[in-house]
C-alpha cells in the first residue's frame, strides 16, 4: 500500500536519501534521485543561522521541481529560533519540514542541538510543537535511539512525538554514544513500528547497504520503508537494486563501467555548476572512489582524479578509465559504509 506522509503519497516501502551534511546537495540527489530514490532531503540548515540570513544556510532552501517530493531539515535548541526557521522554510515551498534530532558531530552537539536533544524530551517536544506550529506543511523526524545505552528512550519519544503533531518518524538504529561505531539495532525501531498507538510512518535507517539487507529488514521488522545515507556516497544505483530486488528476489546487474563514467559526468557537471567550478571540483573528490570500486588497479587514476583543477583534465582521465576497461564485468557489488564522522548522517 502507498505510504502516507500528511498529504504526500509514497509508493509502496519506499526508499528515502538521508540528509547529510557537505553531501547531500543538489547534484548528489540528482543522481540519487535519477536511480529510484523516493524522498529526498536538504542538507540540514541552522535555525539560527537561516534566522540570521546566513548564506551558506539560504542556499540550502534551493531544489528543484524534479526533486519533489522534497523535505528540508533544520536543526536548533531554541524554541522560538526553530518556530520562526520553520516560517522561512513554509514560504520555499517544500513538500516537508523535517527536524534533525539526531546529529552526533560535536560541533552541533554542543549548541544543544541535533542528538543534544536526546537528552531533554520534553525540550524535543516544545521544539517539535513550535515548527508544527509555525508552517502548514507535514513535519517529520529523524533521530536516534536514545543518547546511550542507558537512555534508549524511543519508542516514549515516538509516541510524544507523534502527539506533538508529526506525520512520519525516520529512526537511526544506533545512539549518539555508538557515532557510526558498531552495527544498527533493529529491534527497538520494530518495538514502535508495532506499537498500536503509532499511526505515522515509521522508516529505518542504519547499515542497510544490500538489496538482501534491505529485504531482511523489511520483513523482520516491518518497518514502512528505509532509508539510506552513507550507502548511497558514490553509489547512488543502491535504491533501483534494493527496488529491483524486491519485486524480483534477483540481483540487478551492477552497473557498467559506461554508467558510472557516465553518472560521474552528470555529478560533477551539476557539482560544478552548484558550487561554482573548482569548489565543485573539489566536493567531487569524495565521491570517486566509490563510483570505481571494484576496478583493478584503479589507484592511479583515483589519484589523477583527486589532485586535477580542471574539469577538462578530468574529464580527459575519465576517458582513459572508460577505454581501458569497457567490457570490464563487475562482481556482485558490496557497499562499504564509508564512516564520515565529522560530517553529520544523523
Amino acid at each position: 500500500m502507498p505510504v502516507q506522509i500528511g498529504n504526500i503519497t509514497l509508493p509502496d516501502f519506499p526508499l528515502l536519501l538521508a540528509p547529510m551534511e557537505d553531501v547531500s546537495d543538489p547534484p548528489f540527489r540528482y543522481v540519487c534521485k535519477q536511480n529510484g530514490a523516493d524522498l529526498m532531503y536538504s542538507e540540514f540548515i541552522s535555525s539560527e543561522g537561516l534566522i540570521r540570513n546566513a548564506i551558506k544556510s539560504r542556499e540550502k532552501l534551493d531544489f528543484h521541481e524534479y526533486e519533489r517530493p522534497f523535505g528540508i531539515q533544520i536543526f536548533g535548541g531554541d524554541e522560538e529560533a526553530m518556530g520562526m526557521c520553520a516560517a522561512i522554510v513554509d514560504s520555499t515551498n517544500p513538500d516537508m519540514v523535517d527536524i534533525n534530532f539526531g546529529c552526533p558531530v560535536k560541533k552541533v552537539v554542543c549548541k544543544g542541538a541535533g542528538a543534544a536533544v536526546l537528552k531533554d524530551t520534553a525540550l524535543m517536544i516544545r521544539l517539535t510543537e513550535a515548527v508544527v506550529k509555525s508552517t502548514r506543511l507535514p513535519v517529520t523526524v529523524k533521530t536516534r535511539l536514545g543518547w546511550d545505552d542507558q537512555s534508549k528512550n524511543i519508542e516514549e519519544v515516538a509516541e510524544r512525538l507523534q502527539d506533538a503533531g508529526i506525520r512520519a518518524l525516520s529512526i537511526h538504529g544506533r545512539t549518539r554514544s555508538q557515532l557510526y561505531k558498531g552495527e544498527a539495532d533493529w529491534t527497538l525501531i520494530a518495538k514502535v513500528k508495532n506499537n498500536p498507538r503509532i499511526r505515522i510512518p515509521i522508516f529505518g535507517n542504519g547499515d542497510i547497504d544490500s538489496p538482501e539487507k534491505a529485504l531482511a529488514y523489511k520483513n523482520s521488522y516491518g518497518i514502512d520503508g528505509i532509508m539510506s545515507g552513507r550507502a548511497a556516497i558514490g553509489y547512488p544505483w543502491i535504491f533501483n537494486e534494493i527496488k529491483y530486488f524486491l519485486q524480483t528476489r534477483e540481483r540487478k546487474p551492477p552497473p557498467s563501467i559506461e554508467q558510472r563514467i557516465d553518472v560521474i559526468r552528470q555529478h560533477l557537471q551539476g557539482s560544478v555548476a552548484w558550487k561554482k567550478n573548482i569548489l565543485g571540483i573539489l566536493e567531487m573528490r569524495r565521491h570517486y572512489s566509490n563510483y570505481l570500486k571494484g576496478l583493478p588497479n584503479i589507484k592511479e587514476y583515483r589519484k589523477k582524479l583527486v589532485t586535477l583543477l580542471t574539469t577538462e583534465e578530468i574529464n580527459e582521465v575519465l576517458d582513459e578509465i572508460l577505454q581501458e576497461y569497457t567490457g570490464f564485468e563487475f562482481l556482485k557489488t558490496e557497499i562499504k559504509l564509508v564512516n564520515y564522522h565529522e560530517k553529520c548522517t544523523a
